[in-house]
């Protein structure tokens, strides 16, 4: 495998981008979770629980645009391999002004699924945001993460914060 000089798989020896050779590594079972918050007044996340948020079911369509976007992820991410995946799920908790969110990814592969798991956190905190943008204008996207991811030659990870 050509790596560049820094150690980054994505750059070549000379340092240009390229997508890494996946071809002669083992095909095993891999999943990753993300977590991502959209923070937010009090108001609009006692909209999100009592369903009266005038867009819809705010949290049903995040769900889905999540899972959407997981399946997209290689037309998104230049760099990334197009990937099958086995299972992917998508759960919004609403707190008292917050909806977490968390993303677990899976799939039988040569490379991982971080960046699917990753991308659904993100699109779905997207879509509460612009469900609830009229509501309120303030809300944030934040603490965009992957805490664990197993499988591979790398093995298993969790964040330990």
């Amino acid at each position: 495998m050509s790596v560049g000089g820094d150690g980054f798989s994505h750059l070549d020896t000379e340092g240009r981008a390229r997508m890494v050779d996946v071809g002669d590594k083992r095909v095993t079972r891999r999943r990753a979770m993300a977590r991502a918050r959209v923070s937010m007044r009090a108001e609009t996340a006692e909209a999100l629980s009592g369903g009266t948020v005038a867009k819809g079911d705010v949290l049903a369509v995040a769900r889905v645009a999540g899972i959407q976007a997981a399946k997209r992820t290689a037309e998104l991410i230049p760099l990334c391999h197009q990937l099958m995946l086995s299972s992917m799920s998508v759960e919004l908790i609403v707190g008292e002004a917050w909806v977490d969110i968390e993303a677990v990814a899976e799939t039988v592969e040569r490379t991982g699924v971080e960046m699917e798991a990753l991308t659904a956190c993100s699109v779905a905190a997207l879509t509460v945001y612009d469900m609830c943008k009229a509501r309120d204008r303030s809300m944030t996207i934040g603490d965009l993460a992957l805490w664990e991811k197993s499988g591979g030659r790398s093995g298993d990870w969790t964040r330990q914060d």
